[in-house]
């Protein structure tokens, strides 16, 4: 008796729907008989399409849980998510922008850098484009080499070399008439 109420209930609830509802409902019914068909003897094997048919059953039909019979309805909201990561992680890593510069760009920048210290970047910009590469200048000040000491002598060197004349200045004094 209550398999009959339940039946008649379903079937009321039905005929409230609308057309798409339904063509949903059938579909998702028919997806986990084929399913269920396709592996008989052994346990159940879902491949990617049956998990993206339910990824996006789940996101474009209300009551798509009332439908689902052979995965829990956490399930196929973990493929959702999981899908959702592998997107994100496909989109971020696609690399738009200016190329790469070749190996043999970057060494040559670094050897002219080095050859000539009195050259900036502009002036190796040029010379690159005189060459026929077209690299930019912000490319070039990127790849050149650095110093590893100051441009000049530092504060320490200057006093010990300078000691004795600042202390020649400093301490000498000369009282005269006028002040």
């Amino acid at each position: 008796m209550i398999s009959v109420l339940v039946s008649l209930f379903l079937s009321l609830r039905t005929c409230l729907w609308s057309r798409a509802v339904l063509q949903l409902e059938v579909l998702a019914l028919r997806h986990q008989l084929q399913v269920l068909n396709r592996s008989r003897p052994r346990r159940l094997r879902l491949v990617t399409a049956d998990r993206l048919l339910w990824a996006w059953l789940s996101r474009s039909w209300i009551a798509w849980r009332t439908a689902l019979v052979i995965v829990k309805p956490e399930t196929v909201i973990a493929w959702h998510r999981q899908g959702f990561r592998l997107f994100w992680t496909w989109k971020s890593r696609r690399r738009v922008g200016r190329r790469a510069v070749a190996a043999d760009v970057r060494a040559l920048i670094r050897t002219m850098s080095e050859a000539n210290p009195l050259w900036g970047a502009p002036r190796i910009h040029g010379e690159l484009l005189k060459l026929g590469l077209d690299v930019s200048q912000a490319t070039v000040a990127k790849y050149m080499g650095r110093r590893h000491r100051p441009p000049s002598q530092t504060w320490r060197t200057f006093l010990t070399n300078h000691a004795q004349q600042i202390a020649a200045a400093d301490f000498f004094v000369v009282p005269t008439a006028t002040c």
